[in-house]
């Protein structure tokens, strides 16, 4: 008797253990998945293009070109958006886009602001920009340069009027450097920032091809 109820309670310490390492080996992976679960982004970014009919893979942060020319596009036209007086109507821009910006482009917009401002050019004048017609997007007007960063081409026709008077009227291709910059998804949702000029803008002639032709000559010019 003495020996059947040794053995009973040696198998029930044993199974009493083995209960133990399982316990143990769940609480193991619940920490595991628990520090998983931490360590994951808050926020997901998907770009979709416009051609969802057409059937497309998205990759989550693949940002397509078709959105980084919407975005250099549409922020460099709210930029130069002067509607009633460019001396209020600049630094507006500026300080309501600033999440849209670099810190670089920022301090260089600041500074042209303050040189215009000093030169009496902002006073009573009013700018527009848009689209040059027949100059929209293609593949070709924006050229990835890796690590986050691309040039877009963007051929726009600004227009500035003083006192109702039109002061100018000239087409313009602008080499807008645009950067990935997720830093603050609830300021800046794009996840992207304008970065200045890959080079000099230069004014458009007839003789001007409708798209720029591919350019790798150049390279990312500062950091973030």
């Amino acid at each position: 008797m003495m020996s059947r109820y040794a053995k009973q309670h040696d198998s029930d310490q044993a199974h009493i253990r083995s209960l133990w390492v399982v316990i143990v080996l769940l609480a193991a992976v619940c920490v595991g998945l628990w520090w998983g679960w931490a360590q994951s982004p808050k926020y997901i970014r998907l770009h979709y293009t416009p051609q969802l009919g057409q059937g497309a893979i998205v990759r989550i942060n693949e940002v397509p070109k078709v959105i980084v020319y919407g975005f250099a596009l549409y922020i460099f036209q709210q930029l130069n958006r002067w509607g009633q007086d460019g001396a209020e109507n600049y630094g507006e821009n500026v300080y309501r886009l600033q999440h849209f910006f670099s810190d670089a482009y920022r301090a260089e917009l600041l500074a042209d602001l303050k040189v215009r401002s000093r030169a009496g050019e902002l006073t009573g004048r009013t700018r527009s920009l848009a689209e040059v017609p027949g100059r929209h997007f293609d593949d070709r007007r924006v050229q990835a340069l890796g690590e986050g960063t691309w040039v877009v081409w963007l051929d726009v026709r600004i227009q500035e009027h003083m006192d109702a008077l039109e002061v100018k009227n000239t087409d313009i291709r602008y080499p807008v450097r645009v950067r990935h910059h997720d830093v603050d998804p609830e300021m800046n949702p794009w996840g992207l920032v304008l970065d200045g000029f890959a080079a000099e803008p230069k004014r458009l002639t007839d003789e001007d091809e409708a798209v720029p032709p591919a350019q790798t000559s150049h390279r990312q010019e500062r950091t973030q």
